[in-house]
């Protein structure tokens, strides 16, 4: 029988299928796997046959039903590894196998594909327009470092005309995927050097079976691109794979994830950074497999900021333990704030009512006019969050001689007292209701475990997903929660999808990861289009790091996946714009996208009730996205775009993105009240719209309804 190994774009192809599409995929490929290498092709059925005119004399296909075919590679001379790359109906399947050259790369020794007759085509144009340039995009470089750094004769003939980084991107989707990702970061500013370890040295590390080895070809090359190639060993393998839900493939690693997530120790706590889509929450994922797998007994605390990313971890962890209930329970998936909980609950007793938002800005505003003070309920929040708990002052000497870091407005010296007075009162009453905010209780269970050591959940690592968003009494308890060394903590997270407003520098509360920080580049998820256009939302807001101590960049951080550029559409009215949003989820469903990967959301919740009661009328039921609801049920996500973030879907509808929206004023401290705040919380509010862009894989439509908000000026 033939041995069968599947790329991702053959994965990201069915994806595209509708349901009953999948299953004829599902069942052709079980077919296939089950017949000798003879009876494949004499089997009417498949009916396997070469492709006429291909720029690869080894693609074949095979037929799915009367609209689709599947592409696939079919082996050297002495192999039986048949490379399912593609499936797409009829006619496509033939020009899309026609166009692609599939080799084995010289310094990776990893398989790659092309479009070589795109690339034959465009190297040419550009190549006149390269005589009159002033200069080429890749002249400081040699022939030598390129080659070195995997670059073969055609790219290389290609790069040497290129002007500038717009041409440098119509060849992304045509050239070799890893070829193109070096040319991409030498264009981006980063030494050759750095290249070579991050991306050539990380494909050469993979080891590969010495009998597979010795077989050389496709079959070694097949091995060692395990990064979009999975190699199925046999039937109960294969049928193993496609009974599991179809994000399975999802939980593949790149080599550059995978010498993050599976590096044998780190000596303290390591940091992973990357934009949307680069795959940091599946690197938490692998690291905790990584650590289950060193001890038996080992216990992993798994954590981020909200219930509905909680879950969504919780999910993908059981995918990729395959249900293990024995390694399942050594893992506790929640959020920070619900450990805090835990922590209080089991070492002093039942915490109490904890406040929500609403609530604690009702106290504050009581508080303000009783005491006549002369600052409003924002500002006297935003001193207990960011200089108080921040700091976690206990006195008002504390207080009083404390740098109030992040905070715009100077106080007088004769003002602290007023203040120390305010706060001290509000946690007072705090206490005689038996309430407390959850940043309090953060900081309760932090002095409970310190107070009485050894009594806490007891882990021996934690692992934080979506770490741009926690505040430092948040960290506080993380870092109290586990022993200081090796492998203490591992964070993933981006500084530029930071929507909550917490400014922490981790070194400052004993957490240093120097040296022990990676950088994902590569976008998995959301095509270039959608991340072009995601990125201009930002309009070069000055982002910090997740340490808080230097600025942090998006440079290099890019797609190799392509598709339609993203619909910003203005309406007269709401109505009109609800109607608009309907008819564009419509047409994605009539398209083949199941309803449960489409999310509809905005920024009020008004807004996304009444775009649901027009989805349901026209009979496309709908799932409030709140962090309990099942992935199984069947129907359209719809959102607040703070219930979106962590989550993923191949087409994203954003409504309501006005200039009463966005920025929302009750979310921006006056600049008057303080000017540093003020900055702080308009960049939050640009964070919030980037992250619900970037949540869409394949199709994004904006919409708003009279004036349109100042951030969409340089995407409109």
């Amino acid at each position: 029988m033939p041995q069968i190994a599947i790329t991702n774009t053959f994965w990201e192809g069915v994806d595209r299928l509708d349901k009953p599409s999948r299953a004829r995929v599902h069942k052709a490929m079980g077919k296939f796997q089950r017949l000798t290498v003879h009876q494949l092709h004499v089997d009417k059925g498949l009916h396997l046959e070469s492709v006429v005119g291909s720029r690869d004399p080894r693609m074949r296909t095979i037929r799915v039903d009367d609209g689709q075919r599947i592409v696939l590679l079919a082996p050297d001379a002495g192999s039986d590894v048949f490379v399912f790359v593609h499936v797409v109906s009829h006619d496509k399947a033939y020009s899309w196998a026609k166009r692609r050259l599939y080799s084995v790369n010289a310094v990776t020794r990893c398989l790659e594909v092309r479009d070589l007759t795109a690339i034959e085509q465009i190297t040419p144009l550009f190549a006149q327009e390269a005589e009159a340039a002033p200069k080429l995009l890749f002249a400081n470089w040699s022939d030598t470092v390129l080659r070195h750094l995997g670059v073969d004769d055609v790219t290389l003939r290609a790069a040497r005309v290129i002007t500038d980084k717009a041409q440098l991107e119509a060849f992304g989707s045509l050239m070799p995927e890893d070829q193109f990702e070096a040319l991409w970061l030498l264009a981006e500013g980063f030494d050759p050097d750095d290249v070579y370890r991050d991306l050539v040295a990380a494909r050469k590390a993979v080891v590969v079976d010495a009998a597979v080895e010795s077989r050389g070809g496709l079959a070694a090359a097949v091995s060692r691109t395990r990064s979009r190639i999975t190699l199925v060993a046999g039937p109960q393998e294969l049928a193993d794979i496609l009974a599991k839900p179809f994000d399975a493939w999802r939980i593949f690693l790149h080599p550059a994830q995978r010498r993050v997530a599976y590096r044998p120790a780190y000596g303290g706590p390591a940091q992973v950074t990357g934009g949307p889509g680069t795959g940091k929450t599946v690197v938490a994922l692998h690291r905790v497999k990584h650590l289950l797998a060193r001890a038996a007994d080992t216990r992993v605390l798994l954590t981020t900021y909200t219930s509905a990313l909680a879950r969504s971890l919780r999910s993908g962890l059981a995918l990729l333990l395959d249900h293990d209930q024995t390694l399942l329970e050594r893992v506790t998936v929640t959020t920070v704030d619900a450990t805090a909980h835990r922590v209080v609950r089991q070492l002093h007793g039942n915490p109490g009512d904890v406040l929500n938002d609403k609530d604690e800005r009702w106290r504050w505003q009581r508080l303000a006019r009783r005491l006549e003070l002369p600052w409003n309920d924002a500002f006297l929040a935003q001193e207990y969050r960011h200089v108080l708990l921040a700091q976690d002052l206990r006195s008002r000497e504390e207080y009083e001689k404390c740098r109030r870091h992040g905070r715009g407005s100077r106080l007088a010296a004769s003002q602290r007292p007023q203040l120390w007075e305010a706060m001290t009162l509000f946690e007072e009453e705090l206490a005689r209701d038996r309430a407390c905010t959850w940043l309090q209780l953060c900081a309760r269970a932090v002095r409970l475990l310190r107070d009485r050591p050894g009594e806490g959940p007891g882990y021996d690592h934690v692992v934080v997903d979506e770490a741009q968003d926690l505040h430092p009494a948040q960290w506080r308890l993380l870092r109290a929660l586990v022993p200081e060394g090796p492998d203490d903590l591992f964070l993933t997270g981006d500084p530029h999808q930071r929507i909550y407003d917490s400014r922490v520098s981790l070194r400052s509360l004993g957490i240093s990861v120097a040296g022990r920080g990676a950088r994902l580049r590569l976008n998995y998820r959301s095509t270039e289009e959608i991340l072009r256009w995601s990125r201009a939302l930002l309009d070069g807001e000055r982002v910090a790091d997740l340490t808080g101590d230097t600025p942090d960049s998006l440079s290099g951080y890019r797609s190799l996946l392509h598709g339609e550029r993203p619909v910003c559409e203005g309406h007269e009215t709401e109505a009109e714009e609800a109607d608009a949003v309907v008819r564009t989820v419509q047409a994605w469903v009539a398209a083949g996208v199941a309803p449960s990967e489409i999310a509809v959301c905005a920024r009020f919740h008004t807004q996304t009730a009444r775009i649901a009661d027009r989805l349901d009328r026209v009979g496309l039921p709908t799932v409030r996205v709140k962090g309990a609801e099942s992935d199984d049920v069947a129907g359209i996500r719809v959102s607040s775009l703070h219930s979106l973030k962590g989550l993923e879907f191949r087409c994203v509808a954003v409504a309501g993105v006005t200039a009463s929206a966005f920025p929302f004023r009750p979310a921006v401290t006056s600049a008057e009240v303080d000017p540093l705040q003020n900055a702080t919380d308009l960049a939050a509010e640009r964070c919030l719209l980037f992250v619900a862009s970037t949540r869409a894989r394949e199709a994004l439509y904006v919409s708003y309804s009279g004036r349109p908000s100042a951030f969409l000026d340089g995407v409109r």
